[in-house]
């Protein structure tokens, strides 16, 4: 479990990266924009840790009962914490600053993981399976058609 954990951080902090340059990369591809960041949003921001986590929890569930669970849960958690670190620092600061934006991220894949990892080991998600599961299809709906059609929100905007 621990050697999950520790390759699920490398995967989703390395596809995380590439996933933030990899629309510009693809000369603005509409499909690969759907799943990476089209612009500096903090909303396109959080599909650079939900997307690489979504594809890696379906890596080794069927071993072990709980991680589906706790994998979705995490991946919710991960997601939001990104816009809650942002726009607090932010708030207090009243700018922002890219190496702590960057330490963000990283603090929230690193999070998701642990909190994975604790639920992975206690099953106190398992009960809620469909529920998360059903949160976590409403979010990668919610992000392709926000990609698309994103409202005139402070989180949709470039800050």
């Amino acid at each position: 479990m621990k050697k999950y954990i520790l390759y699920g951080i490398l995967f989703v902090s390395t596809a995380g990266i590439l996933l933030h340059f990899l629309y510009q990369w693809s000369d603005n591809n509409f499909v690969i924009g759907l799943f990476s960041a089209v612009n500096e949003s903090t909303w396109e921001h959080m599909k650079l840790l939900f997307f690489p986590m979504l594809f890696y929890s379906f890596i080794g569930v069927k071993k072990r009962p709980c991680l589906n669970s706790a994998m979705a849960f995490a991946t919710i958690l991960g997601t939001l914490l990104i816009p809650v670190l942002f726009y607090t620092y932010t708030g207090i600061l009243g700018f922002n600053v890219l190496i702590v934006d960057i330490a963000i991220f990283f603090l929230c894949v690193i999070t998701a993981f642990y909190v994975a990892y604790k639920y992975a080991k206690n099953c106190k998600m398992h009960p809620h399976k469909k529920l998360l599961n059903l949160i976590v299809t409403a979010f990668a709906v919610a992000f392709i058609v926000f990609t698309i059609y994103p409202p005139n929100l402070g989180l949709f905007v470039t800050p």
